[in-house]
């Protein structure tokens, strides 16, 4: 399976950028290919993409989350990914932020895509966009606005 790992440096506070990563229906504002997401429970969301003009539409499960640290994540049905992206405190208002995806890419353009790291130039640009969003966030507007619950991983969890 391709995997894409890339981080950035956020010039905002870590409870910032965690709330703003949580708030798992804003992600078409700074995702490019993501159409939508409902989340459904605390763990589950429902994803709807569109990738080179194809859409599809899958089920996913939060694997682990913690507050200010991690989120992970599988997909339950349709496409086969899973992912995490991890928070890390460089100083009161710098937050690094790691995102590691692995993914199997169905049909030949997606198979192409990931040869020629298409996928790694997308999320680098998402990261970006994401950058410039947190960082226009009154920061504690964006931290009162995320999830604070926590998800523990569980002993038979495959995600990442």
């Amino acid at each position: 399976m391709p995997q894409v790992t890339d981080s950035i440096d956020v010039n905002a506070p870590i409870s910032a950028v965690y709330a703003l990563w949580t708030r798992f229906e804003d992600f078409p504002q700074f995702m490019g290919g993501v159409e939508s997401i409902t989340q459904q429970t605390d763990d589950k969301l429902h994803w709807v993409v569109s990738i080179a003009g194809v859409e599809r539409e899958f089920d996913a499960e939060i694997t682990e989350q913690h507050q200010d640290e991690r989120v992970a994540w599988r997909s339950t049905d349709g496409e086969t990914h899973a992912g995490v992206v991890t928070f890390h405190r460089i100083d009161d208002d710098t937050t690094r932020v790691n995102v590691q995806i692995d993914w199997k890419p169905q049909g030949i353009v997606e198979a192409a895509g990931a040869l020629l790291q298409v996928d790694d130039a997308q999320i680098g640009k998402d990261l970006k966009r994401f950058k410039e969003l947190a960082e226009q966030a009154p920061p504690r507007q964006a931290a009162e606005s995320g999830w604070e619950g926590d998800i523990p991983r569980s002993p038979d969890s495959s995600g990442l």
